[in-house]
């Protein structure tokens, strides 16, 4: 499981029980896609930078949750339909320094299998490949004379 991070854009027109409504709607998709709520905050109605739908301001929500990845795509699809949602963005949240997400670790079997100890350690470029930093600036220096 990730954490993620939707921001939400809903109508401004909306009456307090219509978006509160609106709200629990997606909260609810989150839990029936086996998710966890961990964050749910109100910003209010705030201006927006253009017009979205015919709106010059919206009603932002904030919601942090843990979910599968492959659960989004569907909370995604849910939030596409919506009428009251003007737009969303779900962003993965990054992890805490020091913490490691099995998920990036795995390799699929067959790359473990076929993968040696020195395909995986990145070598040092030798003296032959190393790039001879005084060549090139002399080699500007002529370029420039001339």
């Amino acid at each position: 499981m990730r954490r993620y991070e939707l921001m939400l854009l809903i109508r401004p027109d909306l009456e307090d029980d219509k978006l509160q409504a609106a709200v629990e709607k997606v909260t609810r998709a989150v839990v029936n896609g086996g998710g966890a709520l961990t964050k749910v905050s109100p910003w209010g109605k705030r201006r927006l930078a253009y017009e979205i739908k015919h709106f010059r301001e919206a009603s932002y929500f904030l919601i942090h949750f843990d979910i599968a990845p492959d659960a989004v795509r569907e909370i995604e699809r849910g939030l596409l339909i919506s009428e009251e949602i003007l737009r969303h963005l779900v962003t993965v949240l990054a992890s805490q320094p020091g913490e490691i997400d099995d998920d990036d670790l795995e390799l699929p079997e067959d790359e473990l299998d076929d993968a040696d100890e020195d395909s995986l350690v990145e070598s040092e470029p030798s003296g032959d490949d190393a790039p001879d930093d005084e060549q090139d600036v002399q080699e500007d220096e002529v370029a420039a004379e001339a």
